[in-house]
């Protein structure tokens, strides 16, 4: 458990996910392949690729390959990201001009310390092949701070995110230079400040997991959807006895603005990689794959908001989602195999429908499955607060979700 909250702590943005869960691959004994490259046959081992920044896919070979086995998760979460010239000077304070990233509840940012993490892209050998550095303020840099009660006419208004969610950085200060706040990420990143071609960055809150609960149950936390499902996977990948399978975990990025990228699950990339790593496309029509993503859980104050007969409680096992609408994928025998893997091995699953009228969000597995045809469901942790800056879980049921993986994988 101390490992899953290291990597809620350190997984600022998708990029420092996918370098967290690269290192603990790498120190299992994972080789790192080139996607440029010719793989050839590959033999039984462990190996991985990271075809950009925030995506991964790792993978192992059995030492027979009867069947394949996936899991795939996504390394983003809603966030608020640094838009180009940043510095905004108003009144005396420098602000930093942001965007929303994916559906983010706007209200339960403010007041928060704010740090500031992602990549910075500076000069490189030639303009084909600048160089990535990898970015994190490691300390709240910024805040955005809240308006009184006695100053707002209407307190349930919505939040006018161009105007009332732009941080406060510093105080402004006189002079010409520009880019204080690039400047800064430049030193503290150790480049020179004139090589900036580019950046991704975000800010993220500061804020730590914590244990919540009279019996430790809980775990508050900023970045739960998605981490825990890709750390569960990578637990998973690197402590299960794979010896008749080929068992994949695939780390999406994008799936917050609806994956439609080169390192999102609406690509061909991933059925690229597939197909180079099984020795015959029949393992395809025939493989299985899970994916894992938060489920809605039960909110004890909105009980009303989920389906009647179908509720999900937190601390009762993983959900298994289902919806009529395939916005997610599970199907009758789809779902039957995982059911029945849960009996067997005494796994703790629930089953989520959505309420009627209440769509819910579409997550990778319609997409994946739209070109990699192989029974498939979609599963996660039940949380609460979901896309809120900080969510809420039960700790049993990310182990639940550990020991479901581990025997998925091996079975």
């Amino acid at each position: 458990m101390n490992n899953f909250l290291d990597i809620l702590n350190n997984g600022k943005t998708q990029f420092h996910v996918v370098k967290e869960c690269e290192d603990t691959l790498s120190a299992n004994d994972f080789t790192m392949l080139n996607l440029a490259d010719d793989w050839g046959t590959l033999t039984p081992g462990k190996y991985m690729v990271t075809p950009f920044p925030s995506m991964l896919v790792a993978w192992v070979i059995g030492e027979a390959t009867s069947s394949l086995r996936v899991a795939m998760a996504h390394t983003d979460f809603p966030a608020l990201k640094l838009k180009t010239n940043p510095d905004i000077k108003k009144s005396g304070y420098l602000m930093a001009n942001v965007e929303p990233y994916g559906g983010l509840i706007t209200s339960t940012w403010f007041d928060r310390p704010l740090g500031l993490a992602g990549k910075v892209v500076v000069t490189g050998d030639n303009a084909f092949a600048p160089k990535t550095v990898l970015y994190d303020s490691e300390k709240p840099i910024c805040i955005i701070p809240n308006l009184a009660p006695h100053l707002k006419k209407d307190k349930n208004a919505d939040i006018d995110v161009q105007k009332e969610l732009i941080p406060l950085v510093s105080m402004a200060e006189g002079g010409s230079e520009t880019d204080k706040l690039l400047r800064y990420v430049a030193k503290e990143a150790d480049v020179d400040y004139e090589d900036i071609l580019d950046y991704d960055l975000y800010l993220y809150v500061c804020e730590e997991p914590q244990i919540i609960g009279m019996k430790d149950e809980f775990i508050s936390s900023p970045r739960i959807d998605n981490t825990s499902s890709v750390w569960a996977i990578t637990k998973a990948l690197t402590e299960s006895n794979i010896t008749n399978q080929i068992a994949v975990g695939v780390f999406f990025d994008n799936e917050e603005i609806g994956s439609r990228s080169k390192q999102g699950a609406d690509s061909t990339l991933l059925r690229d990689i597939i197909e180079r790593i099984v020795p015959d496309k029949k393992m395809i029509y025939e493989g299985f794959n899970i994916s894992v993503d938060v489920a809605h859980g039960l909110h004890p104050n909105y009980a009303e908001k989920s389906d009647v007969t179908n509720q999900i409680i937190l601390g009762n096992g993983v959900a298994l989602k289902t919806s009529a609408s395939q916005r997610y994928v599970t199907d009758s025998e789809a779902g039957a195999v995982i059911t029945a893997l849960c009996q067997e091995k005494g796994i703790k699953l629930q089953r989520q429908v959505n309420r009627s009228g209440m769509a819910g969000g579409q997550t990778l597995g319609p997409i994946v499955s739209s070109y990699l045809p192989m029974k498939s469901v979609d599963m996660g942790v039940p949380v609460l607060a979901m896309h809120s800056a900080r969510e809420l879980m039960h700790r049993d049921d990310y182990l639940e979700l550990v020991k479901l993986l581990k025997e998925y994988y091996q079975y």
